[in-house]
């Protein structure tokens, strides 16, 4: 007779040597049901593309940290982009470069599907997006603009998630791929119609490569 396996014994299996590591530094709980968390890092690099600029701008590399729930699937983490500059044409006629910076508005959170062939990754990161030392490529900065203040009212949601087709590793790593809308600006200054003007709007893409996963 066939035995059936619960859902949480098949993702123990699924995390294999990973989970083996791992119990070596857990903490044995009280509480019978208590969660089992392991910590996993991740290198990452990628690109995001701009579409209101038309523009790509270079991810990375960063690290992915994640302290997953090995019974559910659920974890919570963060992600770490290293600033980088980018150019655009401000409405298809002025040249300009400026520094681009993601910065965490809070934990990125999500769920790796253990259960199936391939696993699969659902996560939402969120980040105010920051433009300084705005300049026409060139020239020097432009005087008007807000100085190291500007950014998005409001967070932007980033979902990173496991293209159809695709699997996600917690070794290997895996392709993290989503579309998001960037929102208004505030505090840039006498620029900040302008930037409202060219940067904000949605059908942006960012696609991600999760690398080197390890305990941590």
């Amino acid at each position: 007779m066939k035995t059936y396996a619960p859902p949480s014994a098949r993702r123990r299996r699924r995390l294999g040597a990973v989970a083996a590591a791992a119990a070596l530094a857990l903490t044995p709980v009280a509480a019978a049901n208590a969660a089992t968390i392991i910590s996993l890092d991740h290198d990452v690099s990628g690109s995001t593309y701009i579409k209101s600029t038309n523009s790509t701008v270079r991810l990375g590399p960063g690290t992915l940290h994640t302290d997953l729930d090995i019974d559910t699937g659920d974890f919570t983490g963060s992600l770490t982009l290293p600033g980088t500059r980018t150019r655009f044409a401000a409405l298809g006629l002025v040249p300009l470069e400026a520094n681009i910076d993601f910065i965490p508005a809070g934990p990125v959170t999500g769920h790796i599907n253990l259960a199936g062939e391939n696993a699969e990754v659902s996560a939402t990161a969120k980040f105010y997006v920051k433009l300084s030392n705005i300049k026409a490529i060139g020239l020097l900065p432009l005087w008007w603009f807000g100085g190291s203040t500007c950014r998005t009212v409001n967070p932007v949601s980033i979902p990173a998630n496991t293209p159809p087709g695709e699997g996600f590793d917690l070794i290997n790593g895996g392709r993290l791929t989503g579309t998001y809308t960037i929102g208004q600006f505030q505090n840039c200054g006498l620029l900040t119609p302008f930037v409202n003007l060219l940067v904000p709007g949605a059908g942006n893409t960012v696609t991600l490569q999760a690398t080197n996963g390890r305990v941590s």
